[in-house]
């Protein structure tokens, strides 16, 4: 008879959530401690920090939040090398726009990080013909001489049901990467096998909830969640969220190809439990300009939409949608944040700005 012979244990992840309690800075320190970050990043490496600033104006929530950025830089920089804070354009935002209205260029001012706009950076070419969807792409080349931290925002996702460590690497592809809308699941578990986070840590101390990734709402969930696992980490933020994680299909992708862990089974969650400190989120609908490219990108014009002049009009119509909604509806999702006595000040000249608000 042929031996019988036990597969090998699968390695287990560790998540770490911790409660702010006023102190952001804390709660970063010990989520990265709790996940003995220093095993991942060497001494003197020189790291790249994926922030999420995908809207120029912005509602909190919906980007990383400059006092969870400059707390993450201040945690890591007596043992790295230099720090470089990136993030790409997207055909509807102005990332130069965003990088200094959110607040993060006065980050990098004060801290001596340096800022990446990775679109206008040099990059590699990486072929994988065995891809589904991803057989040859350009990579910012900075991704593959730093070891990577990603910094992504607890929120909800038209596309994907969430948003987290994994679909933040999105925005390490080229500008035009909407054109793989139809096929997200697979584009990102491919991109995850090249550009894998080194580190995550996830801002969750203001949220998002229903529309995301722009338009949705606010919420205070006062945490900061960290892995060497970016799998493991948004499997964990789903049961944070009170969504099933199996109904995320890109963290199913992603642990087929051995990319972390998608089994609670597999996970030690560290601080605060999963279960029972789960919020119940809003799940996200398409808006007005997901749901139009959903139909385009699905039907016999496609090609006419998306590869003639035609989008250019396209484009125009999406950013005049975001430009009303940011004028009628925002003000509420900044005078909910504002007010809050630990987060509201981060943003108060740009909620003036955005707004057309005042302090009374």
């Amino acid at each position: 008879m042929p031996e019988i012979t036990t597969p090998p244990p699968r390695r287990r992840s560790r998540v770490a959530i911790e409660a702010v309690d006023g102190d952001v800075q804390g709660a970063v320190e010990r989520a990265l401690d709790a996940v003995d970050w220093t095993r991942q990043i060497p001494v003197g490496a020189d790291v790249s920090l994926k922030v999420n600033l995908g809207w120029d104006l912005f509602i909190p929530g919906s980007i990383t939040s400059p006092m969870v950025t400059e707390a993450a830089i201040r945690a890591i920089r007596g043992r790295v090398g230099k720090i470089y804070v990136v993030e790409a354009d997207q055909v509807l935002e102005d990332i130069e726009s965003a990088f200094v209205r959110s607040g993060t260029k006065a980050v990098c001012d004060r801290t001596g990080a340096r800022w990446v706009n990775m679109t206008r950076a040099p990059t590699v070419t990486i072929d994988r013909p065995d891809n589904k969807v991803l057989r040859r792409i350009e990579i910012p080349e900075i991704l593959q001489h730093t070891r990577r931290i990603t910094l992504p925002v607890m929120k909800t996702h038209a596309k994907t049901g969430l948003s987290g460590a994994i679909k933040n690497q999105w925005g390490c592809l080229p500008t035009m990467r909407h054109e793989y809308h139809l096929v997200l699941d697979d584009a990102l578990a491919e991109l995850t096998e090249i550009v894998r986070p080194d580190l995550s840590l996830m801002d969750a101390t203001v949220a998002l909830e229903g529309n995301g990734p722009k338009n949705g709402h606010p919420v205070i969930a006062d945490r900061i969640l960290a892995s060497c696992d970016p799998v493991a980490l948004d499997t964990v933020q789903a049961v944070q969220m009170g969504l099933d994680p199996r109904s995320v299909t890109h963290l199913q992708r992603c642990a087929e190809r051995g990319l972390g862990n998608h089994d609670l089974d597999l996970i030690d969650v560290l601080g605060l439990d999963p279960h029972d400190t789960a919020l119940k989120f809003k799940p996200a609908r398409h808006n007005a300009v997901s749901r139009v490219e959903t139909i385009l990108r699905g039907s016999m014009m496609k090609r006419l939409f998306f590869n003639t002049p035609i989008f250019t009009g396209c484009l125009l119509g999406a950013k005049a949608y975001y430009r009303a909604w940011t004028l009628f509806r925002a003000r509420r999702a900044w005078d909910e944040v504002r007010r809050h006595p630990l987060y509201g000040a981060q943003w108060q000249r740009e909620w003036r700005g955005l707004t057309g608000g005042n302090d009374k």
